[in-house]
This record gives structure tokens, C-alpha cells and sequence, in this order.
């Protein structure tokens, strides 16, 4: 609804330039809210009023006003504080992904390793490189996937080698944190025998304070009491794609240079360098939690594996660790009930 006389036309708008009428408001429709309870429905219309200035060739202007206006047409005030509640509590959900960035992004680390299968006395029959997420849960505590930790888990060639005698052995395995140059050396703490996770702890180098400073000055991500229910916003982050997604992220120049490198330690490396190690963040539903086993619909790619899954709260209820190729809402992760005892463990080894 407008109040301004319509029907004065150019008059009234030649009036209005020079500051003689009174303010008017122009009303916008916010829209409306159905409460439904026992006793019966309640439609709340919510409406918007905002002051138009009144003239634009002025220096000054009248200040914007606004106020809501809220119709009962039944009800009563404790319904309304409930409706209100909701939309508040939905402002957060929708802000939660850019706040649990902003304060953890730099304690979620990208993991690079080289690895080899083979038998005693022997060249290597499996050598390859594993990349996957990170994230600090303790004092030098690096939580993730038991695939990452140990890359020849749940590979079936390599089972195969195994199962005749190989072992698997890592070569090398560090985390690169956003923010920091050097890559920080990683070694085994705890690793589940039933589900796809473990635990890394820091290599203590006394030597290198600046590694130990590195990891020092990250905060610690808080663990959620249980995965919640069905249903929830949840969010993921991590490093899908590995090198190749950070360096598609990165600017143009740095793109043309690095496309077609190997994804190597010194690409990783020279990423780190420049300050490019970002993370990448997803959004989705917490489909259904069955066991210790979580699944959702935020996207995710190999080298996303390990990563945090936050609920609304910004905690983590989960690690994310597998996709249902072809079905885009079949995200996998390992609850938070499952890290926890395995968290303890690596502790007391320390």
C-alpha cells in the first residue's frame, strides 16, 4: 500500500522535490507464517513500511525508517515468540557454513603422502600418492580417514598383495595448514580396526620451532555429543580434487602455470607458498545415520576424505569419508561416536 494521492500526479511529485509534504511510506509484504498447534491455526501477516524520500535534489535526505507490523487473527504472544525463535534459529543455520570457515579453516589441513606395497627384498609392486583432509582434534591430534592414514586400506589390488604376503609402508606423509608454508610431518597414533578412521599425531620436532609453532596456534575443533537426527543442515570441509581443485581455485596466472603440473609434493609445496592451501566448503541435509555410519548431501571428491562434518552448532558430528558415485545425495561419513574413543586412545598413547 502506498499512501500518496495517486491521482495528483506530476503536481504531487513537483510538491514533493521541494520538501513541503509530509513523509509517505510505501508497504512491502514479507510474507506470511502458518503456526499450527492443538488448539488450532494461527496466520501471522507480516508487512514492512518504508519511508520514500521526499525529494532528490536536495543534499538532504530524510532518514530511511522502518518498523514491522504484525497481525493476529488468532493466536496468542507465546506462538508468535515461537515463530520467531524459528526464524532466528534459520538465520544462524543459513550463516553457519561461513562461520565455522572463518573460525576453523585453518586447524582443516591438506594431507599429502606417498606410499608402497610390496615384499621383503624386493622393488615396491604398489607405489603411489594419497592425498586427503585433516582436521586437529587434540593437542597435535590430526583426525581422518583410516584410508589416508593407512592408503592401502580398502584397496582391493593391494588386499590382494597382502593376502599373499606384501605389506603396505609409508613413505612420507604431511599436512599442509592454510596459512603456514611448511608442511608439517605426520606419524601413526591410534587407527580403528572397524571403521574408516584414525588418528595422526605432529611429529614433536624440537628442532623446527616453526613447525611446532604451526600447529601450536590452531584451534581445536569442538567434538558434538552425537551425530543429532535425521534431517539437520549440515556442513563439510575439506580439499575435493586435492591439488587439482586448489590450484582450479587459484588466479588465472597461477592456473596457466600449475594446470598441468603433477600433483606432487612440490606443487603442494609451491601452493603453500603462496599462500594458496584453501579449503573448500559444502552444504547439505543429514539424510539418515545408521550405526556409526552417517549420510548426507553435501558434495564431496576424493581428497575430501577425512575432512570435518559440522552440524548447526559448529560442532563436528562426523568424518567424512566416501561417495555413492552417480547418486549426489549419497555422501558417506563416520559418526563422532566413533572418533571419540579412538581420540582417547591416541592420548593416552601420547
Amino acid at each position: 500500500m502506498n499512501f500518496r494521492n495517486r491521482t495528483a500526479g506530476k503536481k504531487e511529485a513537483k510538491r514533493n522535490s521541494q520538501n513541503r509534504w509530509p513523509i509517505t511510506y510505501r508497504w512491502t509484504a514479507i510474507g506470511t507464517v502458518v503456526a499450527c498447534s492443538a488448539a488450532g491455526t494461527s496466520t501471522i501477516n507480516v508487512a514492512r513500511a518504508q519511508s520514500v524520500p521526499q525529494s532528490s535534489g536536495t543534499k538532504s535526505q530524510p532518514q530511511v525508517q522502518r518498523f514491522d507490523i504484525v497481525h493476529f487473527s488468532a493466536g496468542n504472544v507465546d506462538k508468535a515468540r515461537n515463530v520467531a525463535a524459528q526464524v532466528e534459529q534459520l538465520k544462524q543455520d543459513q550463516a553457519m557454513p561461513a562461520v565455522v570457515l572463518n573460525r576453523y579453516r585453518n586447524s582443516i589441513g591438506y594431507i599429502y603422502g606417498v606410499y608402497q606395497v610390496g615384499f621383503p627384498n624386493q622393488r615396491p609392486v604398489v607405489r603411489a600418492r594419497v592425498s586427503g583432509t585433516g582436521f586437529l582434534v587434540g593437542k597435535g591430534l590430526i583426525a581422518t580417514n583410516r584410508h589416508v592414514a593407512e592408503p592401502w586400506y580398502g584397496d582391493s589390488e593391494a588386499q590382494k598383495l597382502i593376502d599373499h604376503g606384501a605389506t603396505g609402508m609409508l613413505e612420507s606423509l604431511v599436512i599442509f595448514f592454510p596459512g603456514s608454508p611448511t608442511p608439517v610431518n605426520l606419524l601413526p597414533a591410534s587407527v580403528s580396526k572397524t571403521s574408516d578412521l584414525a588418528v595422526l599425531r605432529t611429529e614433536d620436532l624440537q628442532s623446527d620451532q616453526h613447525q611446532s609453532d604451526v600447529v601450536r596456534g590452531l584451534a581445536v575443533l569442538p567434538l558434538a555429543k552425537s551425530p543429532g537426527a535425521p534431517g539437520q543442515l549440515v556442513t563439510v570441509i575439506g580439499y575435493p580434487m586435492g591439488i587439482a581443485g586448489m590450484v582450479a581455485k587459484s588466479p588465472t596466472g597461477i592456473y596457466e602455470r600449475m594446470a598441468y603440473r603433477h600433483n606432487d609434493i612440490n606443487a603442494a609445496s609451491e601452493l603453500a607458498a603462496l599462500s594458496l592451501i584453501r579449503p573448500s566448503t559444502t552444504c547439505g541435509h543429514l539424510g539418515d545415520v545408521v550405526g556409526d555410519k552417517l549420510i548426507y548431501d553435501a558434495p564431496t571428491a576424493h581428497g575430501g576424505s577425512g575432512g570435518p562434518v559440522f552440524n548447526t552448532k559448529g560442532e563436528v558430528i562426523g568424518v567424512n569419508s566416501a561417495y555413492m558415485d552417480g547418486f549426489s545425495g549419497g555422501t558417506l561419513g563416520v559418526s563422532v561416536d566413533s572418533l571419540r574413543p579412538l581420540l582417547l586412545e591416541a592420548q593416552k598413547a601420547r
